[in-house]
């Protein structure tokens, strides 16, 4: 029995597949299928029923990916205690990261973060948030940074930084003659919003009290909905709406016109919180508390302050 095998299996139980396992874990689907069967040969019992799609644990099958997902974790706290006393963290970094906060926040510290570690291997997957807890679940990421809250059970939340929203109004607008707006500046009708499933469009409906509903009596001829923050951008530029965007993304706007169209907020300024969630069993606690500084070291002072805030939960 090895913890390669070990590994595998708790592959094809996260992934229901053992062609995804073997694409998750860098190697052939055959090579994943014949060290599975030596452990079943080993331990003299059938771990899964290859017979149902998706491939499901058998009865037994459970039991033995319940202790495996138990030795795994505790592998990798003995490869941690080690990184601990030696000051030399290795292996593998996995986090997920929401789309909002990626392109903005990844460049800001990522290449120092390696750089600083570099026997570490940093996989990064930019995921809504669901996707995140999902993967937390079942041990396919190690860290996840999103907005709060998700009250989950068995999942920390660990508060970053609080980020404020920022209006992004067309030249033509009535709001562009405003030095500021307040939150009762925002019609929610005019408002371009990412797709369902993003947190950032359920904050920005929260900001305005609104809902869903509050959408289906839009008056433009054109109902946008995106999923990428770049072309609610560009759609604001062509003067087809409004839209809020997240304060580190402002770094990212260098044109003078396009910087001519943001609007901040008068207190109270509308704010959503960012931090990490991982499990409360990880062992990589260690690694999460120095990605945590590594962060904290590059976001500016002013989004560590609540004061005159409205944070968006």
């Amino acid at each position: 029995m090895t913890l390669t095998q070990l590994e595998y299996i708790v592959a094809v139980a996260n992934h229901k597949s053992f062609s995804e396992a073997a694409q998750h874990c860098f190697v052939t689907q055959p090579t994943l299928s014949m060290q599975i069967q030596k452990l079943e040969d080993e331990l003299g019992v059938i771990i899964f029923d290859r017979s149902k799609h998706p491939v499901t644990p058998t009865e037994v099958g459970e039991k033995v990916l319940k202790q495996a997902r138990v030795i795994l974790q505790e592998s990798t706290q003995l490869q941690n205690i080690v990184s601990t006393e030696t000051g030399e963290f290795a292996g593998r970094l996995r986090i997920g990261v929401i789309p909002t906060v990626a392109p903005y926040l990844l460049p800001m510290f990522l290449n120092s973060f390696i750089k600083k570690y570099p026997g570490l291997e940093v996989i990064v997957n930019e995921i809504i948030t669901d996707e995140i807890v999902g993967r937390l679940n079942k041990d396919l990421i190690d860290v996840g940074i999103l907005a709060f809250p998700i009250n989950k059970a068995g999942i920390v939340e660990d508060s970053l930084y609080f980020e404020p929203f920022v209006g992004y109004i067309p030249k033509t607008h009535s709001l562009s003659n405003k030095a500021d707006l307040t939150i009762d500046d925002i019609n929610v009708q005019e408002l371009l919003l990412l797709e369902e499933g993003h947190c950032l469009r359920d904050q920005i409906l929260k900001i305005c009290d609104s809902s869903e509903r509050d959408l289906s009596h839009k008056t433009n001829k054109v109902l946008f909905e995106s999923g990428n923050l770049d072309t609610l951008k560009n759609l604001v530029e062509q003067e087809f709406g409004i839209t809020l965007l997240p304060y580190l993304a402002l770094q990212y706007i260098t044109d003078k016109k396009k910087r001519g169209l943001l609007r901040e907020f008068s207190p109270p300024v509308p704010r959503r919180e960012i931090g990490f969630v991982y499990n409360k069993t990880i062992a990589k606690k260690k690694l999460i508390s120095e990605l945590k500084k590594e962060i904290l070291a590059v976001i500016p002072e002013e989004l560590k302050e609540t004061k005159d805030s409205l944070i968006v939960h």
